[in-house]
């Protein structure tokens, strides 16, 4: 078995890293020649405000009185300057849009295993390609753009990152701290000669990163006071630093100005969905090069903003965000960043059209550039007669529309030449995508070929050794058994010369030969699968079919999960109606009402709102309470008794009621704290580190019968789980290990009907490492039944309360009992301790299912295995490399998840089988208990 796990964990990990061979290689080329517009720029210097997590409305909107919350930045709409909205792709859950705004490029994809401040594949950017850089803000930000730049010529100053606490810290006072900076920075540069020749160079850039809004808008929401007032303050100090420049240049009318945004922000204060709230940010520019406010009586937009906003008299002209990076080096007269795939604005600039249909000219041979690049690395790795180019721009066409191009700009045909810059380089970036996907369908298809042959390998390896269907398991293929391995080691031959003459990376060896032993092995076993088919032939096809429709609809439901958490509904009402279905009623009719009750119960929670729930104390309260009432009712259950034990299970008791009553303090005075701006009081944070230490060693100390130890394991890490809750997921925990707990019992009834084995009693089982090897069985029908529920219990578990996919779904007021301090990864790995919690509780109770049932451990595996492989097999079609980095992130968590499933069930039920068989004692020698 070790042996076996050891081979499908290698297996499972090719599988999973095919991905990133497959979708997730960088895009970005090297090698391009830097282009840039040839005429003289209108701005020597620009000064780039980036105010993070700022929306559109909270920018544009007029408060309850009819005033602009920033009315300088609306003065400059009105009378100075261009505006629009920026539309971003959906922020990153590591990194924000700084990369599309300063770069001209979404997020590389490849970044996605990389985190906060690191890309993989160094970029060009603005800032690398101007003369100086000056940059200030968060130390999250500005790292990742001073890192890549060549030479020395950008230089940033940050602020230490412990400033960054969304509890007790003034967020407004990381805005003050760029400004105030700026300033002495300007002062200095007075008394600093080697640094006034510097500022008065031309094509230099200001980058002023404002983290406040953002800040505020996570720990407050976007409607708070806060957050609105961080606004004005913002404002007031853009007008003192505008006003600043102005006056060190003379008034020289060569500085460009740009304020905007990296992304919006929910209502509930997150980012990460594609609401409009996340994806619309303002763009506000001025300046040098800059058109003037544009009077119109009617504008191209459908939505309701401009009224809202009161803005619908003056030019709205929107970008997508890569855009701002062209027009930004245009406005400068730097080279456009080499990697950027923005389109420039044309109609954002106050120049001649002779400068404007440059600027788009030399647009389209940057991004040409990269499109040719991309081409030549293909064709060198293809062999000649197979490489397909990418026939929308061959040659001839490129030629043909740079020379309209070109000769429409000579005759001053200045819109015409723009329309076909703009065309050429719509062609380049999807020839750009054609050549980054050439190999995929190649890739893709070696790896569908190894993930069918494994899962029939498993299949196999399950009817042979755990059921009853075969009758000549011990033969193995005889007549062939010199051709099989020879067949299969000529083809692998034939690979390995293709892919050499392809000079392809080793990682294309991997995916291509893997299938060849996968598939020797299941070829080896054609007398199981001989038998297996006449096994089936003798079984009566309606309820072959039956069998075989109602798991195939399990699978998809589980699947379908995945994307519509109301599956889980549907499911879970489907189960309460199981006991009438099975005849299980008439058995059992109290228990059977009990799963039926806590199945409609348990269906509720995934209606309930994943995101954008405010948080509620009082539900959070609601739950200790009720934990509280059923600790006081095994109190008294265990004063009855008074058995051997009794001091000791009475002490481990009282210990989970106080753990319990300190963790429900905690969280009501914690949120009274962060209410009152005091931030999290340390007595706090202690005890709910100690408390999280506590839960994984107090349910150590309860008795080992099965029930005891249980309801322990539940009330230990419900002290736990209230502390990360903000709501009702509190409650959540609770009804899913009553429903576990029913279950347990549920499953002895079929038992006891099916006439397996008998049945035993529950309270006198006790969890023991020792199972009785003789009293393992082998499988039946009903124990694929079993399997389904379990993964459908653990996809409860992940999806119940939110989208285990997107950690970004979880509110971070979650952790605020721990740490209010911004620490991604400390909050991040908290985050999925609460959503682990529920996954426990689950395996935990199955470990009493398969001790009462005797169902093997191997064989559960198996088939798990098995179902996992299968909706492993639809996410990998599902992945995307496309869109939102949100659908990008999600599509990759489905396709993880489903992959790990089998490892997390190896992983989680060692700690199953630690927390339910493990026992300590308080004093004395451990005692052993045996079934």
């Amino acid at each position: 078995m070790l042996l076996f796990f050891t081979l499908g964990l290698l297996v499972h990990f090719v599988f999973f890293a095919s991905i990133f061979d497959i979708y997730f290689t960088s895009p970005l080329v090297h090698g391009m020649t830097p282009w840039l517009t040839p005429l003289p720029p209108p701005a020597r210097r620009l000064v780039l405000f980036v105010a993070d997590g700022l929306r559109a409305d909270g920018l544009y909107e007029l408060d309850e009185n009819g005033n602009s919350r920033a009315p300088f930045i609306r003065n400059i709409i009105m009378h100075e300057g261009s505006w629009g909205i920026s539309h971003t792709r959906v922020p990153t859950e590591s990194r924000p849009g700084h990369v599309a705004l300063i770069a001209g490029f979404y997020e590389d994809v490849s970044a996605v295993a990389k985190g906060w401040k690191e890309n993989p594949v160094e970029f060009d950017s603005l800032f690398n390609e101007s003369k100086y850089t000056w940059s200030w803000g968060s130390p999250d930000i500005l790292p990742m753009f001073a890192k890549g730049a060549s030479g020395n010529h950008v230089h940033m100053y940050s602020y230490d990152a412990d400033r960054e606490d969304f509890g007790a810290y003034d967020a407004t006072k990381l805005d003050t701290w760029v400004f105030d900076n700026v300033k002495d920075f300007f002062h200095d540069a007075r008394n600093n000669q080697s640094l006034f020749s510097k500022v008065n160079e031309e094509k230099i850039v200001f980058f002023l990163h404002l983290l406040g809004i953002d800040t505020n808008g996570h720990a407050h929401r976007p409607s708070s006071r806060e957050y609105k007032d961080n606004i004005k303050i913002v404002d007031d100090r853009v007008k003192e630093i505008v006003s600043m420049f102005k006056d060190f240049y003379g008034h020289d009318g060569k500085t460009a100005f740009i304020f905007t945004s990296d992304h919006g922000m929910t209502d509930w204060g997150s980012h990460g969905a594609g609401h409009p709230s996340e994806t619309l940010t303002p763009l506000v520019t001025w300046g040098a090069g800059i058109k003037y406010p544009q009077k119109v009586l009617t504008q191209q937009f459908d939505d309701e903003f401009l009224k809202e906003w009161r803005l619908e008299n003056w030019k709205r002209q929107d970008v997508s965000q890569a855009d701002i990076a062209p027009l930004m080096a245009s406005l400068i007269g730097v080279p456009f960043p080499l990697n950027s795939v923005g389109i420039l604005p044309v109609d954002y600039l106050n120049n001649t059209d002779l400068f404007r249909a440059e600027s788009m000219f030399s647009n389209a041979m940057q991004i040409l550039e990269q499109f040719k690049v991309k081409m030549t690395q293909k064709k060198e790795t293809t062999v000649s007669f197979l490489f397909t180019p990418f026939k929308l721009l061959s040659d001839s066409k490129q030629l043909n529309i740079l020379t309209k191009a070109r000769s429409y700009i000579k005759q001053g045909q200045f819109d015409e030449a723009i329309t076909l810059c703009k065309e050429l380089m719509h062609l380049a970036l999807k020839g750009l995508s054609y050549y980054h996907t050439y190999d995929r369908f190649f890739l893709g298809a070696n790896v569908v070929i190894g993930f069918v042959g494994w899962t029939s390998y498993v299949s196999l390896l399950i009817v042979k050794s755990h059921s009853s269907l075969t009758r000549r398991v011990g033969k193995e293929v005889t007549n062939a058994s010199f051709l099989l391995p020879c067949g299969f080691i000529t083809i692998g031959i034939l690979v390995v010369f293709f892919l050499l003459i392809q000079a392809c990376p080793w990682t294309y060896y991997v995916y291509c030969l893997l299938p060849l032993p996968i598939w020797y092995a299941v070829l080896r076993e054609f007398q199981v699968i001989q038998d297996l088919v006449a096994s089936l032939l003798t079984f009566p096809l309606s309820h072959f079919v039956g069998y075989l429709l109602l798991f195939t609809l399990g699978i998809e439901v589980l699947v379908l999960s995945f994307f519509y958490r109301y599956m889980l509904t549907a499911g879970l009402t489907a189960f309460a109606g199981w006991p009438f279905l099975a005849q299980l009623w008439t058995r059992a009719k109290i228990t059977s009402l009990g799963w039926t009750f806590f199945s409609l119960l348990l269906a509720v929670f995934p209606l309930m709102p994943v995101v954008g729930r405010k948080p509620d104390i009082s539900l959070v309260m609601g739950a200790g309470l009720l934990v509280l009432l059923l600790c006081l009712f095994v109190v008294t259950s265990l004063l009855k008794r008074k058995n051997s034990f009794f001091k000791e299970q009475l002490l481990v008791h009282v210990l989970q009621m106080l753990m319990m009553g300190l963790s429900m303090y905690v969280v009501f005075s914690t949120h009274r704290s962060l209410l009152r701006k005091q931030g999290l009081p340390l007595t706090n944070q202690i005890v709910s580190w100690m408390t999280l230490a506590c839960s994984l060693v107090v349910p150590l100390l309860s008795s080992p019968i099965l029930f005891q130890r249980l309801f322990s394991i539940l009330i230990s890490l419900m002290s736990t789980y209230l502390l990360l809750s903000t709501g009702y997921e509190a409650l959540f925990p609770l009804v899913l290990s009553c429903l576990m707990f029913i279950w347990i019992y549920m499953e002895q009834e079929t038992l006891q009907q099916s006439g397996v084995c008998c049945k035993q009693k529950l309270t006198s089982i006790q969890f023991s490492y020792n199972t009785d090897i003789s009293q393992v069985r082998q499988l039946y029908p009903d124990d694929i039944r079993r399997a389904l529920f379990l993964v459908f219990f653990l996809v409860t578990a992940f999806f119940g309360t939110g989208n285990i996919a997107s950690i970004n779904s979880f509110d971070l007021a979650s952790v605020y009992c721990f740490l209010t301090v911004f620490s991604p990864f400390m909050m991040g790995a908290l985050m999925m301790w609460k959503i682990l919690i529920p996954f426990v509780l689950v395996m935990c109770a199955f470990e009493a299912v398969q001790l009462t049932t005797q169902l093997p451990s191997k064989s559960l595996f198996l088939i798990v295995l098995v179902i996992s492989d299968i909706m492993a097999l639809h996410f990998f079609f599902l992945v995307k490399d496309y869109g939102s980095w949100l659908d990008i992130g999600t599509s990759i968590s489905h396709y993880v998840i489903v992959m790990s499933m089998t490892i997390f069930l190896v992983f989680l039920n060692g700690l199953a089988q630690l927390l339910t068989t493990k026992t300590l004692r308080l004093c004395g020698r451990p005692k052993s208990h045996l079934i």
